[in-house]
């Protein structure tokens, strides 16, 4: 049976075939846009940016290694050949799974099917201060915010004379030694052996620092102890100070306070210490878990403990799925998210044709992080683990692999060839002043200097 759709508040022409929206561009949305056939389904996609970021890459975007527009792609251009596809660039602010309906400031919109993919979100665990003076790495936006930061404490390092006050300047903290801390360290550890000393010929490095700093025993805790004993050298090797079973208690933007009393001064504390779901109002408590949206093996979103609310689905980072083998809940990774858009896909053409669905399995192909140049860690399927250069060339590979359209690819590969063999960090723009203020970096430096006129 067809539904007929009279509402036209996002500019979404009526149609006689039931109405997929998917909230979100991210890994799991997209895979599963691209694998779903909308001849059958008019497809909707939501989201409050119009790229699709590859954000394992943010990292190297920060640190002036690659040019934002290789992490990121255009989601228009993605999709452009689907027919009866209509992408609109807005926030959801609530969804009303009862009433099939979705609330954004442009208007509703009634679904038949609706795909939560919006992902996560940095978690700060209540530290309202960490959240307002740290720096995140999420969006390409905060990327590019970090980037600036870092050149412009070198450049305001430049101006001023050397004193003990100013190795806050000199620090850097990265809070969280998952993989997004591991590798971020790493490359700052390249930054400051490599390229800041030939742009910066007049400031000793040897001062600057980087520290780790985890709350649990080791680095790398998601993946094995044979990573996590690699990684951990590797860092050490490079100059990376980690400071593990500790807690960040309290960042007022020139100090981090741990939980164990010790203080670090520092201008740059990089948050890298865990994400929540991206959840929409609109959801009971009894459909949320863990912080994310409870979904079954079908990806199918729990009313309460038995009932599943009719046609609306959970994918990728947003949704805890608990398996057999996975008890706390599949892990937050991209292949999770992409094997979960691909699979709910076919269960959607399954539905058209009146079959029954299939559950999910989660195919692991490996767990990965690059601590520089030569040196990777890499849990593999089958219990083989490498670490080194062979490490390093699986992680580039399948990076490359997933990452979105062909010039994004040749473009990454290309900076890494450059990179590799030159040491040299083309991208080394001061873009992005923190705040609005144009004149802040000035101010900065006069009241360190103690002009009267500031």
């Amino acid at each position: 049976m067809q539904e007929n759709h009279e509402d036209l508040t996002l500019n979404i022409p009526d149609t006689g075939k039931k109405r997929v929206v998917i909230i979100g561009g991210g890994f799991g949305g997209l895979n599963l846009l691209k694998h779903l056939k909308t001849g059958i389904y008019q497809v909707v996609m939501l989201d409050r940016y119009n790229y699709h970021t590859f954000q394992p890459l943010l990292y190297q975007v920060a640190t002036a290694g690659l040019e934002p527009d290789s992490v990121a792609g255009p989601l228009r251009k993605m999709i452009r050949k689907k027919d009866d596809f209509h992408f609109r660039m807005l926030t959801v602010h609530r969804i009303d799974p009862a009433q099939q309906l979705i609330h954004t400031v442009a208007g509703e919109l009634k679904y038949d099917f609706l795909v939560l993919a919006s992902g996560s979100k940095i978690n700060y665990f209540g530290n309202e201060d960490i959240s307002g003076h740290g720096f995140p790495l999420k969006q390409v936006t905060h990327a590019l915010d970090l980037r600036s930061k870092i050149f412009q404490q070198f450049e305001k390092l430049e101006i001023l004379e050397e004193h003990d006050g100013l190795q806050r300047y000199f620090n850097f903290v990265v809070v969280g030694a998952g993989s997004t801390g591991v590798e971020l360290c790493g490359a700052l550890a390249k930054l400051r052996n490599h390229v800041l000393p030939s742009d910066y010929p007049e400031l000793s490095f040897d001062r600057m620092k980087i520290y780790l700093v985890e709350g649990l025993e080791r680095v790398l805790p998601a993946m094995s102890d044979h990573a996590s004993r690699k990684a951990h050298h590797y860092l050490e090797k490079m100059g990376v100070k980690i400071i593990l079973n500790t807690l960040t208690e309290s960042y007022d933007g020139e100090t981090v306070t741990l939980n164990n009393g010790n203080k670090i001064r520092t201008n740059t504390l990089i948050w890298a210490a865990g994400v929540k779901g991206n959840i929409i109002e609109g959801l009971k408590p009894e459909s949320l878990h863990k912080g994310r949206i409870q979904v079954d093996r079908f990806n199918r979103v729990y009313r309460d403990q038995e009932q599943k609310y009719p046609g609306f689905f959970a994918i990728g980072d947003v949704a805890i799925m608990e398996t057999e083998k996975y008890t706390g809940g599949l892990p937050g990774l991209a292949p999770v998210a992409i094997q979960q858009g691909v699979h709910l896909a076919r269960n959607l053409k399954r539905i058209h044709r009146q079959k029954n669905l299939k559950p999910f399995r989660y195919r692991n192909k490996g767990v990965m992080a690059t601590i520089g140049r030569n040196r990777a860690v890499a849990d593999l399927p089958g219990g083989l683990k490498l670490g080194g250069f062979a490490g390093w060339v699986i992680w580039m590979t399948l990076h490359l692999l997933y990452l979105v359209g062909f010039r994004n690819k040749a473009v990454v590969f290309t900076n890494w060839i450059w990179n590799y063999f030159t040491y040299d960090r083309g991208i080394r723009l001061i873009i992005r002043p923190p705040g609005k203020d144009k004149d802040l970096i000035s101010r900065e430096i006069a009241s360190e200097v103690g002009d009267p006129y500031t």
